[in-house]
């Protein structure tokens, strides 16, 4: 492709709204555009190295027995209803009536299309088990699209799907996703981690998260060095520290003026943050009757730790979680600020386990200006669920080792669920056994974000001149620049070299547009390809052009008639350290 017939420009400077490295240099690259929030255009150079990302994906899903399919966007609202989905997710979800008046879906994942068609398509143990994927756009109406392409509304996915009669066969199609997707990433140039996480909207049983560690990464991840324990902060486990051995005091009432949080009150009676229960009130939309309906939940957690709502919501089996009001607080039978479960009442209870076996904490008295000390679980109140609702936090103890863990930010590049029988059994998609016995069919859902993908690896790999693409996913492998005048042996020699490279299969970008070099070079820095071949009149004196690596400052001279050979060797070099890193990996439940 020659510079002067591409559509799209180099930018010298990022818009301001571009708050992100990753978003400042694919705009500045000329690789995308942004229309609205979270609304973006691929312009040539984008689009192909979007492509080659994809191309990586077929051949990893092809590896694994996938068969590439493609769902549509636009969805009946039935398939969704029936799955109870259409009325479980709120306004992110993009609905419309068609023009017969009918309720439409914009598809922000496709398990309900999936679903009818395996009802279709699967009737008998005997055509199990089967693996399909698509690559296709997706609508999400986030409210907060951020940082470029990481979080956007339209967006490309890899959605595949697992098709089996048990969840045996379940689990060795779910590893071999585990292993494409080290094997996806890491020959786009990215090292990324697994992770465990909540199941969410998806439901199931099990989930993972890929993740690509990053400063600008929403996700909180809670690592172990010794061990390898990883899980998002969303479900992370970790080893509470032991209890106090010691015998139940008698509760006592003591006053505790403008006193209402966890840091005054251990200050006012010279505790420990550990020696103090804290009361968090919210309010869960739950199932009830074929109905969802508002349940008051009083979750207690120890004061040296926090509260994770996905872990309370999981636990009650939530739909949603709000902060209760204050009127709300009261009609319980608890106050704000001094809240207790000691007394309240038409509220479920929910304690964090670590509360169960600590004794004689203080905790609110539901009343302005008083605590009560040595409250006791059982004694003093009945909670109706003891489990693990505390967020696990930088340093805590690794649950499998009891290793002080890390935290990090990470970007979620890709995710893989098992399903079950989450969608069949709801949707009637069945097949017969050998006996003719009908049994709901057994799936797996594995989903790739191709923009993220792309905006992670514009995120770590680049310097402060521009991008440096890896060799498998840049636009493209060379950029070939003249620094000769128009009618200039130097044009005569580029254009000839570009001609000779393209009949080699190598793929160019030429920069024969009428610029000052430092103009070309600071472009060919900022778009980043692989390897930059100058021809210009100093290099022509000894017959032969520059070559650089963007990975490299070393400039070296080769032959004319050598030129396409060695482009051919530095390629393949190239491509074949990033093949080494493609490895087997081991799984890890969580």
């Amino acid at each position: 492709m020659r510079m002067t017939r591409l559509f799209g420009n180099t930018l010298r400077e990022a818009p301001s709204e571009a708050q992100v490295l990753s978003h400042q240099l694919l705009l500045r690259a000329g690789l995308i555009r942004q229309h609205a929030a979270g609304i973006f255009s691929a312009l040539p150079l984008g689009l192909r190295a979007l492509a080659k990302i994809e191309q990586i994906v077929r051949e990893e899903m092809d590896r694994i027995g996938g068969q590439e399919i493609k769902m549509p966007v636009v969805n009946p609202a039935e398939i969704w209803q029936e799955t109870g989905r259409w009325y479980t997710v709120g306004a992110e979800m993009g609905r419309f009536k068609d023009r017969t008046d009918r309720d439409m879906v914009l598809a922000m994942t496709h398990e309900e299309v999936m679903t009818d068609l395996v009802r279709q398509e699967i009737q008998s143990y005997r055509d199990l088990p089967v693996l399909v994927y698509h690559i296709q756009t997706k609508w999400r109406d986030d409210p907060r699209p951020r940082a470029g392409l990481i979080r956007v509304r339209e967006f490309t996915m890899k959605d595949s799907y697992s098709l089996d009669a048990d969840e045996a066969g379940l689990d060795r199609q779910y590893r071999a996703h585990y292993q494409a997707y080290f094997n996806i990433f890491r020959r786009c140039g990215l090292q990324p981690i697994a992770v465990g996480s909540d199941t969410g909207m998806m439901g199931g049983s099990m989930a993972h998260e890929f993740m690509v560690l990053t400063p600008i990464g929403e996700d909180t991840l809670l690592l172990c060095s010794a061990c390898g324990y990883a899980a998002n902060r969303q479900v992370a486990r970790f080893r509470k520290p032991a209890s106090p051995i010691e015998p139940l005091r008698p509760v006592e009432k003591i006053a505790t003026p403008a006193i209402t949080t966890i840091q005054d009150l251990t200050a006012f009676l010279s505790l420990t943050p550990a020696q103090t229960a804290k009361a968090v009130f919210m309010v869960a939309t739950i199932s009830q009757d074929d109905r969802y309906v508002e349940r008051f939940v009083f979750a207690v957690v120890r004061g040296d730790m926090t509260l994770n709502e996905t872990k309370l919501a999981n636990t009650v089996k939530a739909k949603e979680l709000r902060p209760a009001t204050e009127a709300e607080i009261r009609a319980i039978g608890a106050e704000p600020g001094y809240g207790s479960p000691v007394g309240v009442h038409d509220c479920l209870v929910v304690i964090d386990d670590a509360v169960a076996t600590s004794p004689n904490l203080v905790a609110g008295a539901n009343e302005v200006g008083y605590h009560l000390l040595n409250v006791n679980t059982g004694r003093d109140f009945q909670p109706e669920m003891i489990c693990d609702i505390a967020a696990a936090e930088d340093g805590d103890a690794c649950p499998n080792c009891g290793t002080p863990m890390r935290a990090e930010r990470g970007v979620e590049v890709g995710n893989i669920f098992k399903l079950g029988t989450r969608y069949s059994a709801a949707m009637g998609a069945a097949f017969a056994d050998e006996n003719g016995a009908p049994h709901p069919v057994v799936m797996g859902s594995y989903g790739i974000g191709i923009g993220r993908a792309l905006a992670c690896v514009a995120e770590t790999h680049n310097d402060a001149q521009g991008l440096i693409w890896p060799v498998s996913v840049a636009p493209y492998h060379v950029h070939l620049t003249n620094l000769g005048p128009m009618g200039s042996e130097a044009e005569t020699v580029a254009d000839q070299l570009y001609a000779d490279l393209v009949a080699a299969d190598v793929e160019v970008l030429y920069d024969d547009r009428d610029r000052s070099p430092g103009i070309k070079f600071n472009d060919a820095d900022l778009i980043g390809l692989p390897l930059r071949i100058t021809v210009a009149r100093r290099g022509l004196a000894e017959k032969a052009v520059e070559f650089k690596l963007r990975t490299s400052p070393a400039r070296e001279f080769v032959p004319l008639p050598d030129v396409v050979s060695s482009v051919k060797t530095r390629l393949a070099a190239l491509q074949a350290a990033i093949d080494a890193t493609v490895m087997e990996v081991q799984f890890k439940s969580s």
